[in-house]
């Protein structure tokens, strides 16, 4: 057995999390990889492009390490939540190829500097800005993760597909009638213990 290997280990649980976030569009109509699904406008678009946007910014502008990828949404006079849903007129292969530029350049930044390389997020309040490539790490994996279960979600509203990834949907076995019992029966109990 190899030692250890801290970078790569958190290297490969980011890539598993991005992979799974961009999985959600498979399949999807444009419409539905736009549609928005909760009170908040939650899309999956949207959810990519999120995502794209600020993995070039911790690992680029947070190291010195600026992407030169355009990011409108950010400007000063952008509308709020601009980076979380798509126009008509930015594609998914646009959003996609975006999301996957950022993994480029992430990964660059990653190979390139040991985990305790400082940096500093600038959009960060101060006294919590300083940080290194490891904090950087561990952050964006959580945000990956976060955003892929939103997107999880939103995926099961559109068409009942869920799981972490092509082939392994981590899920019990059961059919449709099996899963209409069973929240029916969630449904029941949430009911009961609200009466209690």
């Amino acid at each position: 057995m190899t030692g250890p290997k801290p970078k790569a280990d958190l290297h490969r649980y980011l890539q598993t999390a991005r992979e799974a976030l961009l999985w959600k569009l498979d399949g999807l109509s444009e419409y539905d990889v736009r549609r928005p699904l909760t009170p908040t406008g939650t899309n999956l678009l949207g959810l990519v492009k999120h995502v794209a946007s600020v993995e070039l910014g911790y690992f680029g502008d947070t190291f010195g390490r600026p992407s030169g990828e355009p990011l409108p949404w950010f400007a000063d006079d952008a509308e709020p939540n601009a980076d979380m849903w798509a126009t008509a007129d930015e594609s998914r292969e646009r959003i996609t190829g975006l999301y996957r530029r950022s993994w480029q350049h992430a990964d660059a930044t990653i190979a390139a500097l040991p985990l305790d390389a400082p940096g500093r997020v600038p959009w960060w309040t101060a006294g919590r800005d300083e940080v290194t490539l490891h904090q950087i790490l561990i952050h964006m994996i959580a945000e990956t993760q976060r955003h892929a279960g939103h997107a999880d979600i939103v995926r099961e509203l559109i068409d009942g597909a869920v799981g972490l990834r092509d082939g392994s949907d981590n899920m019990p076995e059961g059919d449709r009638t099996w899963w209409e019992e069973y929240r029916n029966r969630l449904e029941r109990t949430a009911k009961e213990a609200g009466t209690v």
